[in-house]
């Protein structure tokens, strides 16, 4: 347990200027909120740097700032999970649909909320025309605090993407605009922002907001040719990393890539082209959240060809210049080029030894293997490939660790969770969905292969339990529906949503489901993130709208 505990600290270093970096406007530091309970509980164990009203740089395991729960995507809370007894309150996060819900599939990845120290809880929201605004409700009684409209458009899609908004130090939310920009709200915790306002208090562009070619002078073409592709990720110190596409002419001849904005200001980007050297892998891929290595030295994020069931790289980069490092052509293990989907929202999860998991479809796609794609497994390097999982499809593995399995006898620090789902009708699936927990460091054939393949070694494994009555009813079950699931290691449990309306906590030492909360009547969807926020209320996304629920 001491690993869950360690907090870091750092000043914030003062911004890079790289070959492809534009000076913009410096936003500046993000202000210093008032500490919580939950953050005065931990300072103790942290090593702080003295700075005059420096900003804290970012409790890894404190706050839930982005998709994932953190920089590595883990998913590990730092607080158990209340139990899964009541709905506390509710909000509809797609206002473009009818309220209460509704049937037939729901094509649409929403962005995972987030949780401050404070207990804000920042809800991404699709109006009523499909645009786009953050919603901040206070955790506890769920009353709303403030508004943050945007006028982000996503990029051509087919599922639709998420909204994907990321907090900053503790303190400041940032959140996609027009044009590759980013609004950003300081003082989250408050119903108005330093400049007494409850909206933005600013807006920067990695390629300049001011200059003849910068985003001021030229909103139009900007906001006709780029949009931000991919959730937000923040690290420690405070900087935001994210994947843009670009459809069209711009002053600055930007073309598709990943951007950097320091915490002081400096923008900074480089193409997708340039991450692998290949002209075909020319899009950052739709969706994919760029990771932080533990050090915060190196960041992650797949490339592809930008179609519905293209291909691609994973692919590193220094996390201060963008400068690529190494790249990964990604494979089905049996042979052939992997599949990588826009219509997925899978995100590399780096390990606490370094290690780097992707999830990808498989070659041909989709009926080889079920559906089920590989969860795709490398050394910190890229330079290894690793036993991969069975298991990859639209799911973002989450760490769990190995003291929180008490039947687990392996010699792995650390095991991963991830979806394990068996579709009926497609390929050998029997409809018999579980999740999974997996052994990093063993490993067993695959039994959805037909020639031998070795993977991750299942540890334990939980089917759903609600009948799937449109494949013919038991043995076949609803799908679980989940992209990354909270962790609670406390409780020795995780926080699992399913297409049957109901929520779940799956209990490690009894392997059941020892609590579940039907929240609706269920509905095929693209699937969704779990939370845990700092008081232990548990978040979960059913039928466009989000549930806070606990004791």
């Amino acid at each position: 347990m001491k690993c869950l505990f360690t907090l870091f600290a750092l000043t914030t270093a003062p911004g890079v200027l790289c070959a492809q970096s534009s000076s913009i406007e410096n936003p500046g530091d993000p202000r210093c909120d008032g500490g919580s309970p939950l953050m005065k509980r931990f300072m103790p164990l942290a090593i702080l740097v003295a700075a005059p009203c420096l900003a804290p740089a970012q409790a890894l395991n404190v706050p839930w700032s982005g998709y994932g729960h953190d920089p590595q995507h883990t998913a590990v809370s730092a607080t158990a999970a209340q139990n899964l007894n009541a709905k506390h309150w509710q909000v509809q996060i797609d206002q473009s649909l009818p309220a209460g819900g509704g049937s037939g599939p729901l094509f649409v990845h929403y962005g995972s909320p987030l949780v401050t120290a404070g207990n804000t809880v920042i809800v991404p929201v699709t109006t009523p025309s499909g645009g786009y605004q953050l919603e901040a409700f206070t955790g506890a009684n769920g009353s709303q605090l403030y508004t943050l409209p945007s006028d982000y458009a996503p990029p051509p899609h087919d599922w639709t993407p998420p909204y994907g908004p990321a907090l900053a130090l503790g303190t400041r939310i940032y959140y996609p605009g027009a044009g590759g920009t980013l609004y950003y709200r300081d003082l989250p915790n408050s119903g108005n922002g330093p400049n007494h306002l409850p909206g933005a208090s600013g807006q920067v562009a990695f390629y300049g907001m001011t200059g003849a070619k910068g985003y001021t002078a030229n909103q139009s073409a900007y906001n006709a040719a780029v949009q931000i592709s991919t959730p937000l990720t923040t690290d420690r110190s405070g900087d935001v990393y994210f994947g843009f596409t670009v459809t069209g002419t711009n002053p600055l001849n930007l073309v598709s890539g990943i951007a950097r904005i320091s915490v002081a200001g400096i923008g900074t980007w480089t193409s997708a082209v340039s991450l692998s050297g290949d002209g075909s892998a020319s899009q950052i891929a739709l969706n994919c959240a760029p990771a932080l290595s533990n050090d915060q030295h190196t960041v992650y994020v797949a490339t592809s060809s930008g179609t519905e069931f293209g291909t691609g790289y994973l692919t590193s980069l220094n996390a201060t210049t963008l400068a690529p490092i190494a790249h990964v052509q990604l494979f089905d293990p049996r042979g052939g080029l992997a599949t990588v989907s826009t219509d997925s929202s899978a995100s590399p999860m780096v390990g606490p030894d370094g290690d780097v998991y992707y999830g990808v479809l498989e070659d041909p796609c989709c009926t080889s293997h079920n559906d089920r794609g590989w969860l795709l497994h490398f050394n910190s390097t890229l330079s290894q490939t690793k036993t991969p999982g069975s298991f990859g499809w639209d799911d973002t593995a989450s760490v769990v660790p190995s003291g929180a399995v008490p039947s687990y006898t392996g010699t792995s620090s650390y095991l991963i969770l991830t979806k394990y789902n068996n579709y009926a009708g497609t390929g050998t699936g029997t409809g018999l969905n579980q999740i999974a927990i997996l052994d990093p460091s063993a490993s067993q054939l695959d039994e959805y292969s037909t020639n031998s393949v070795t993977v991750l070694k299942e540890v334990i494994t939980v089917t759903g339990i609600t009948p799937d009555s449109s494949h013919g009813g038991l043995p076949t079950v609803r799908e679980w529906c989940i992209n990354t699931a909270a962790i609670d290691p406390y409780t020795k449990s995780a926080i699992i949503n399913s297409e049957d309306g109901t929520v779940y906590r799956w209990d490690f030492t009894t392997n059941t489901l020892l609590q579940s909360l039907n929240l609706t009547a269920g509905r095929g969807e693209a699937y969704t993130p779990t939370v845990i926020g700092p008081d232990g209320t548990v978040y979960a996304i059913n039928d466009a709208i989000l549930f806070a629920v606990g004791n």
